[in-house]
């Protein structure tokens, strides 16, 4: 990722926040780069047991060019995936938790390489998020996949 897209994708995250200055400072103070941000403004969260989520990414990353923002968190154990505003209030799937209007997530700079929290797929700043209806079918796929004989 260049210098100007972790800009861009920087200010596109902060663009959520209440006070844009506070976290661009936090970000920059603290030792691993975490604010916290609302979701529900310009994205919500889809939260996937590792197990699950990781097996989902490879089909999503077969599927697209490029999948909208995901992170990574307790090493690897779970992976949100950014999905448009409003998801959260309508996602039915079991195992799955729904973040949005009301919830706070953190959010890592996306020039940070690694850390508690990071990015397995840096926002791009252009606002693009994974399509729920094309991640529920790539975690369908990650599922089938896992009952074949052999596994993937």
């Amino acid at each position: 990722m260049t210098g100007f897209q972790t800009r861009a994708a920087a200010e596109w995250l902060l663009s959520a926040a209440p006070d844009a200055v506070a976290c661009r400072r936090q970000w920059g103070r603290g030792p691993h780069g975490m604010v916290l941000l609302p979701a529900g403004v310009l994205w919500d969260v889809l939260i996937l047991p590792g197990g699950l989520g990781h097996p989902t990414l490879d089909v999503l990353s077969r599927c697209t060019d490029r999948p909208g923002p995901v992170l990574s968190g307790a090493g690897g154990a779970r992976l949100g995936f950014f999905v448009p505003p409003g998801t959260a209030s309508r996602w039915l799937g079991t195992g799955v938790r729904a973040v949005g209007r009301g919830a706070w997530i953190v959010v890592p700079h996306p020039g940070r390489a690694v850390g508690v929290v990071s990015w397995l797929v840096r926002p791009d700043g252009s606002g693009t998020l994974n399509d729920p209806g094309l991640l529920e079918l790539a975690m369908h796929e990650a599922v089938a996949g896992e009952e074949r004989p052999g596994g993937w």
